[in-house]
């Protein structure tokens, strides 16, 4: 019988259950005791945040990764981002996967008014008195590229300073808070 977690990874962490590097950064194994031969599906770099799915059903795995299902961000931006880059995300960008360019697939992006209303990370991020205003800007994609989405935002001039995965499918964040770990009978994407 197969198990499934629904987890807010919080800021630091990194979306494995070993070390393979020796980096002083916590596992997601220290949130939660996981039954041997959980796999996260997809990861979540160390400097990002937000839900992860895991299980022990490598099939299950494979289809929440595929393109049949969506996954959607909101981003901080450096900078208050405008309609133009929205529009320049929506209809793809190059940007550089393992030293080749790779134009993007068309994705749904917009911006947010209001701002997204999470607490503060750990790390704080900085203060837009010094250091000029952010913006914030939902963006959903069925691919998954290494650090596609901050290449995303530099290539349109608005670098990433915050990502938070906020839905997978069906599933979303909503309010649960960092490091909440719950299990589920099966994910409903």
């Amino acid at each position: 019988m197969h198990r499934h977690f629904i987890i807010h990874k919080p800021y630091g962490y990194i979306s494995q259950f070993v070390n393979p590097h020796k980096r002083k950064k916590p596992l997601l194994g220290e949130l939660y005791d996981f039954p041997v031969g959980t796999m996260a599906i997809g990861r979540l770099d160390v400097q990002s945040e937000g839900l992860l799915l895991l299980t022990t059903d490598g099939k299950e795995s494979e289809f929440i990764r595929s393109r049949k299902v969506e996954k959607e961000y909101y981003v901080q931006l450096d900078g208050l981002m405008d309609n133009k880059a929205i529009e320049q995300l929506q209809k793809g960008v190059e940007i550089g996967i393992n030293g080749k360019k790779y134009l993007t697939k068309q994705c749904e992006a917009k911006l947010l008014f209001p701002p997204p209303d999470f607490p503060e990370r750990s790390r704080r991020i900085r203060d837009e008195a010094a250091h000029g205003p952010t913006s914030w800007a939902s963006i959903t994609i069925t691919e998954g590229k290494f650090r596609q989405l901050r290449k995303m935002t530099a290539a349109v001039g608005y670098p990433t300073l915050r990502l938070i995965r906020v839905r997978i499918g069906n599933i979303h964040l909503s309010n649960m808070p960092a490091a909440q770990v719950v299990e589920v009978k099966n994910f409903d994407v």
